[in-house]
């Protein structure tokens, strides 16, 4: 007699592999069935992502890794690549599941219904505000129908646990009222029931479902923001906030709960899932520095992207930052051997060099130079005796350089000619060290970062790349115009085609006015298919001209 199935390590990556292909098959089908009219809607997306991750944190295990390397790969896989808020919570369903698996050398029904339990059990941890009628709800039950089948086989229980979990997936309509308006179900629960069928997949041979025809789905309520997910009634159904934030946080497990007490005043939407030191966190709020300075406070934050979630982002008027800009600033905390100077503008580059240790910010860049007085007067408001300026563009260096010899501190010009390596200057500055060594390092930082560029031809002209005709979209990098095209996502892919290779490590994307957040998507999705072993962060600059700069490292 045949004894029944157990799942040993290798049948577990065969769900998983299948689990990400079914997901990628039926994307389409689940992002239709995302009712918030936003650009992170995307749920069928992010989850399909976030299963990259895994399947490529599989595809590197050696030869036999047995069921603790498995599981330890699925479950750093979906935390390091989980993508939304839907990523975020399947990450930790996986975590759940692995945690479980990881005790012995083979799943058997009493483990698969005892995982289940654990992976909506941390599933609901990582919501601060848990709202059913979503992928929560779907967890639950089937956790519930698997403990339900008693003595069952493996294949039983997984049947029970679909059972119950579609069930609860066909009412998630009548727990909220925005998915019964829309006439669809939770778009995150959908996706969840692909995982048991993968899992009958690797247990039982059976086929994985095609998608269904693609759904209708009715308008919901219009709004300037909103979630995958996660908002009661209480919340107005949608949330207000304009910008998702996620990033990686490398802290303490005890210092987590404070951090996730400051993030409760910060915004909504908020998902923290991990340990061990190592937590991916996300976040819907109007205050992006607030919501990185939390991760500051609790230790060190990596992998940033931040998306705006306006489907048009509002102009920002660089004249009315100017003016903002010139505001004095005050200092506070101890005062360091070298403060920074940078030139920038757009109010989310002002932020982010500010939570990289600049202690003034000039306004200028394209079409607004700075002049001299500018760049000295926020040199003499520093707070320090050793001042480095970063003037970000090539046409403020000697300008800048003139300040050397009007100021009476010691002062070092970086000659950064753009944003990014800007931002790359600073991953070296150390305010305790003199402004010649912090010149030295910083200069050596900037230069190794590959910048790039995406603007738009005010007139007619030619080039290496080709005749340029005035509204061309134009990418370039140092050496000069590299592509033409008459997107704007046609230049950014081009651009981002000649300069990545698979021999960087990290693309920094930063957004400006003429950005839209679906074409950042599709630029994220594009350095995920085409260049996979690199990963990506996205900033939200405001700068203006420059719909996007790159910098690659």
């Amino acid at each position: 007699m045949e004894s029944p199935p157990r799942l040993v390590a290798d049948d577990l990556a065969v769900a998983v592999r299948a689990f990400r292909d079914v997901l990628r098959s039926h994307q389409e089908v689940i992002n239709r069935l995302n009712v918030y009219p936003v650009p992170d809607g995307d749920t069928g997306t992010n989850m399909a992502l976030t299963m990259e991750s895994v399947a490529t944190e599989l595809d590197g295990l050696g030869d036999r890794p047995g069921m603790a390397g498995t599981c330890k790969a699925i479950s750093h896989g979906s935390l390091m690549g989980a993508r939304g808020n839907s990523g975020v919570i399947l990450s930790q369903v996986l975590r759940g599941l692995t945690g479980v698996w990881s005790q012995g050398d083979a799943v058997g029904p009493a483990e698969m219904a005892a995982a289940l339990t654990a992976a909506s059990e941390a599933a609901y941890r990582a919501v601060m505000k848990p709202v059913e009628g979503t992928i929560l709800t779907v967890a639950r039950a089937c956790a519930e129908g698997a403990a339900g089948a008693g003595d069952a086989g493996l294949v039983e229980v997984l049947e029970a646990a679909r059972s119950e979990g579609a069930a609860a997936l066909e009412r998630t309509p009548e727990m909220l009222p925005v998915l019964k308006k829309a006439g669809v179900v939770d778009a995150g629960g959908s996706g969840l029931m692909l995982l048991i069928d993968a899992l009958l997949h690797a247990a039982d041979g059976r086929p994985l479902p095609e998608p269904p025809a693609t759904p209708e789905v009715a308008a919901a309520p219009r709004r300037s923001a909103g979630s995958e997910e996660f908002h009661s009634d209480e919340e107005a159904d949608i949330s207000g906030l304009r910008y998702e934030v996620m990033y990686l946080l490398e802290a303490e497990d005890d210092r987590v709960p404070a951090f996730k007490d400051v993030w409760a005043g910060v915004g909504d939407s908020i998902v923290v899932v991990g340990g061990e030191g190592l937590w991916n966190c996300h976040i819907h709020t109007d205050d992006i520095g607030a919501a990185i300075e939390a991760a500051l406070d609790a230790g060190r934050p990596r992998n940033i992207r931040v998306t705006d979630l306006l489907e048009q982002v509002e102009e920002e008027r660089w004249v009315r930052e100017a003016d903002a800009s010139e505001e004095a600033d005050e200092w506070v905390g101890d005062p360091p051997a070298t403060a920074v100077v940078a030139v920038a503008t757009g109010s989310g580059i002002r932020r982010i060099f500010r939570s990289l240790g600049v202690h003034q910010v000039v306004a200028g860049g394209q079409s607004m130079n700075p002049s001299t007085a500018q760049i000295l007067e926020a040199v003499e408001a520093s707070p320090a005796d050793n001042v480095i300026i970063l003037p970000n563009n090539k046409n403020i260096i000697p300008v800048a350089e003139q300040v050397v010899e009007m100021s009476g501190k010691s002062v070092r010009v970086v000659p950064t000619t753009g944003i990014p390596e800007g931002f790359a200057a600073l991953l070296a500055y150390d305010p305790q060290s003199d402004c010649r060594a912090n010149g030295d390092s910083m200069a050596e930082a900037a230069g190794r970062v590959v910048a790039g560029e995406v603007t738009q031809a005010v007139r007619d002209s030619d080039g290496d790349a080709g005749p340029i005709q005035e509204g061309d979209w134009l990418g370039l990098s140092r050496s000069g115009i590299e592509v033409v095209a008459p997107s704007l996502f046609g230049a950014a892919s081009g651009l981002l085609e000649k300069l990545v290779t698979d021999d960087h490590e990290i693309v920094t994307v930063i957004e400006g006015d003429g950005a839209k957040a679906a074409d950042t998507r599709r630029l994220t999705e594009w350095l995920s298919e085409h260049r996979p072993l690199v990963a990506h962060e996205v900033h939200h600059g405001g700068q203006p001209l420059y719909p996007y700069l790159f910098s690659i490292e």
